[in-house]
């Protein structure tokens, strides 16, 4: 089964629990920063088509602070375990962190508050951050041969960041000089779909392939049907972008509609991992999981719509907030609010002292409290950004914000109980 080969040696290329922690914890820091931006700026949500305002450092702080550096975390945990091959440097793990963090936050700053400076060397350490991680993965890929579905998928990953480079590189340039690009617009809606559909979601559907049986102690999934996903998928970011850059609008149509099609092979080769599994009883977290599933979809459609000129004053901020707080980051919640005790109990083996629960490194009460509160916050906030009603966008932030603080809260547990569970006294042995 696939969960064996993915654990066959894993303790062995196990990072320091330090690397991808600090990736984790930031993640869950700025899941709050990001929601109580919204709040504290929802009444210009509705019918938000962009500049540099308080609105756009929010998504940045979901996309670069929670789900790229969710991502990298993973990315440096995870795929040397799944690839069976090692990290090539702990030190540029961390030298990524270091050059992302201080980077991010000063293109939060730029963004919020309209300083070119600040923005331009936010996004070089930014910039030169993914760069790094990008070498960092493509390394890790470039020799390994099977597991195909997971590896073109996450090469497909690493195609659409460094075109995500490119374009933010652009897009910064384009403010710090005054503007040269003759559609900065038609630029930054090609950059957010390659993040969006590109970077993150090819990074989700191939963690997936991995994850999702490993949860459900299922078989492996329909290796046929995630490489046609992935493949289509590719060409319709192709299609999509060619649309944006160039003014087409029937090929980012066709672009959309192939992007759907993709998504929904993916999301039937998770049905059938689902239909397969041995573990019945899931969880809340795949409450999480399923509701970004159908929100995968209902994001192409509300993109569609918006890009067809359809009410795009309320179809476009709905596209942005359905994509990326709702397919995403709902996604990533669940996927992480399982992987944070499972990695932590494979860090907790020392000699003497027995491996840690897993449940006992999980924070049942406050993960409930995120689950409703997060989903209630989807629920309020597009009501409100459909209907340009600020004050529903405010109520669902707020309810968002609330479950921002329950799940730090849940992942201070796992790191606190993991810690006092390797300073606790090793058990004294039997003398025969």
């Amino acid at each position: 089964m696939l969960f064996g080969d993915f654990m066959m040696g894993a303790r062995s290329r196990l990072l320091p629990v330090s690397i991808p922690g600090r990736f984790f914890a930031m993640a869950v820091l700025f899941q709050v920063l990001a929601w109580g931006l919204l709040l504290g700026y929802a009444d210009d949500a509705p019918g938000y088509g962009g500049g540099l305002t308080h609105l756009l450092t929010a998504l940045h702080f979901v996309t670069l602070g929670v789900l790229a550096m969710t991502g990298m975390g993973a990315a440096f945990q995870l795929l040397p375990v799944a690839t069976k091959r090692p990290v090539r440097s702990e030190a540029a793990c961390k030298a990524t962190f270091w050059l992302f963090l201080p980077g991010l936050l000063a293109l939060g700053h730029g963004m919020g508050h309209a300083d070119t400076t600040i923005l331009a060397v936010g996004g070089v350490l930014v910039v030169t951050a993914l760069a790094l991680f990008a070498f960092l993965i493509a390394d890790n890929l470039g020799k390994v041969k099977d597991m195909r579905v997971v590896t073109d998928q996450a090469w497909i990953a690493v195609g659409a960041l460094a075109l995500i480079l490119v374009l933010a590189g652009l897009l910064v340039a384009d403010y710090a000089l005054g503007g040269f690009l003759p559609d900065h617009q038609a630029v930054a809606l090609a950059h957010g779909v390659l993040a969006v559909y590109g970077f993150m979601g090819m990074l989700a559907f191939a963690f997936s392939f991995v994850l999702i049986p490993m949860f459900c102690l299922a078989p492996p999934p329909d290796v046929k049907l995630g490489q046609r996903a992935g493949w289509l998928a590719g060409g319709a970011l192709v299609l999509a972008l060619a649309g944006l850059v160039h003014g087409i609008l029937p090929l980012l149509l066709l672009g959309g509609l192939l992007g759907l099609g993709a998504a929904g092979m993916h999301l039937r080769a998770m049905a059938k991992v689902m239909k397969s599994r041995m573990r019945k009883q899931l969880g809340d977290s795949f409450i999480l999981i399923r509701a970004a599933w159908v929100l995968l979809p209902v994001s192409i459609l509300v993109g569609l719509l918006a890009a067809a000129g359809v009410m795009p004053q309320r179809t476009g901020p709905l596209w942005g907030f359905l994509a990326v707080f709702g397919w995403l980051l709902t996604f990533l919640l669940g996927v992480l609010q399982r992987i944070l005790p499972f990695l932590a109990s494979m860090h907790s083996v020392r000699p003497g002292v027995k491996p840690a629960l897993v449940s006992a490194l999980t924070a049942d009460k406050p993960l409930k409290l995120h689950m409703v509160f997060h989903l209630l916050a989807l629920a309020l906030v597009s009501a409100g950004l459909a209907g340009e009603w600020s004050w529903l966008v405010r109520l669902g932030a707020a309810a968002g914000l609330i479950a921002a603080i329950a799940y730090a809260i849940s992942a201070a547990h796992v790191g606190l109980s993991l810690r006092k569970h390797l300073n606790s006294a090793p058990q004294p042995t039997e003398k025969a």
